[in-house]
């Protein structure tokens, strides 16, 4: 039986998931985090519910590439690594060198190193991982999925920014748009919820978590997205602060005599967004309830997170020029039905109606009323399966 392996190596994780191939059955997961720190830990789902957990130093990917391997023979996930065929390796910047998914070569790995400053935290260790495999696994087929690759149709005037164009032709200056593997799945699966091809339909996906993006999606791509250079523009998220005048970052350093960059951008990155306003939590569920008990920061933050997808959903309705659907997905839009509500009664005027019954159940597929003028969809994301799909088709 063969199997596709998927791996997702962040800063300090490694996130796994082994299918078997092609029947896209998915038959373990796991999580190896805190690597290169106290307290790493290993935990691994596999078989009719089973659980592996376990805490040990993990010093670097390689080291928990390695542990991550013994134990899927030490658990009889697989008997022998020459049944994995192939591992599909997400990389989050592509740059303009890749609009597809691709098998790694030395060229491939060449460029992804060159990429390394467009996603330092990410690149690099996406790179570790696949040289690794290619090691440990050399006869599986390695294939570099991208993170950016589905937003490179976007036409130039909405990758482009206004600024002086040598900065583009030199540097590489231009929007590139994240999270494209959950945009481009949730797409494909609101097409058949609607029952019509993805090509006729005009749709805006919203990829709602931690990290937050959105997508115009006209004619079956990418028309538009909120992400831009890097992951921290665009809506308001977890941690991160979504658009801002870049003129408050040289104001807010002149007012705190810093000339470190890094050190607003890092506050920017990880102290800001639903955090940074309500000064309490990036989880959605902590700020619902604080509201409740009246806590003004955390409603504030919750109305600006609100309106910032609002503020996109009618950019990108007049972009299109119409709208057929609307699709929430990940953590905060697969789960937290009055955020959706909430969303959906601020477009009500667009001639939006969500059917609170199936929005309160978590129905997967269409959650708006009968009579709604456009669809509302909750379709939970599966990145790793479109990966598993792309490793498939290029074996």
């Amino acid at each position: 039986m063969e199997k596709t392996l998927v791996i997702n190596s962040g800063s300090s994780t490694l996130k796994f998931k082994l299918y078997e191939m092609p029947e896209e059955k998915e038959i373990a997961k796991g999580l190896l985090e805190r690597i290169g720190f106290d307290g790493s830990k290993i935990k691994i789902k596999y078989g009719n519910g089973e659980t592996y957990t376990e805490e040990k130093p993990l010093n670097n990917h390689g080291e928990a590439i390695q542990e991550m391997l013994k134990l899927l023979k030490k658990l009889n996930i697989v008997s022998d690594f020459n049944e994995i065929t192939g591992v599909g390796h997400r990389v989050v910047a592509g740059g303009e060198y890749f609009n597809q998914s691709v098998v790694v070569d030395d060229d491939v790995i060449q460029k992804i190193d060159e990429l390394a400053d467009f996603a330092p935290l990410h690149n690099p260790n996406n790179l570790i991982g696949i040289k690794e495999f290619k090691k440990l696994l050399p006869n599986a087929t390695s294939v570099a999925v991208f993170d950016t690759a589905f937003h490179q149709t976007l036409p130039e005037e909405n990758y482009m920014y206004s600024t002086p164009y040598e900065w583009y032709e030199d540097y590489g200056v231009r929007r590139y748009g994240y999270h494209c593997t959950s945009h481009q799945y949730v797409a494909l699966q609101a097409a058949k919820y609607m029952g019509k091809p993805l090509e006729d339909l005009k749709l805006i996906t919203c990829h709602l978590g931690a990290g937050s993006s959105m997508c115009a999606i006209k004619d079956g791509k990418s028309f538009d997205t909120s992400m831009g250079f890097t992951p921290l523009t665009g809506i308001t998220m977890g941690t991160r602060s979504g658009d801002v005048d870049f003129s408050l970052v040289a104001y807010v350093m002149k007012k705190m005599g810093t000339t470190d960059i890094d050190s607003i951008l890092d506050t920017l990155n990880k102290k800001s967004g639903l955090l940074g306003v309500s000064g309490r939590s990036l989880d959605m569920r902590d700020l619902q309830a604080a509201e409740k008990d009246g806590d003004q920061r955390s409603h504030l933050a919750i109305k600006l997170f609100v309106k910032n997808i609002v503020r996109y959903v009618g950019q990108y309705y007049a972009e299109m020029g119409g709208l057929d659907g609307i699709v929430f997905t990940a953590g905060i839009g697969e789960n937290e039905g009055a955020i959706r509500k909430r969303i959906i009664d601020r477009l009500s005027f667009m001639g939006m109606a969500i059917d609170d019954e199936k929005n309160n159940a978590n129905v997967d597929g269409i959650i708006s009323t009968e009579d709604s003028k456009i669809k509302v969809l909750r379709i939970p994301t599966d990145e790793e399966l479109v990966i598993a799909r792309d490793v498939e088709r290029l074996k």
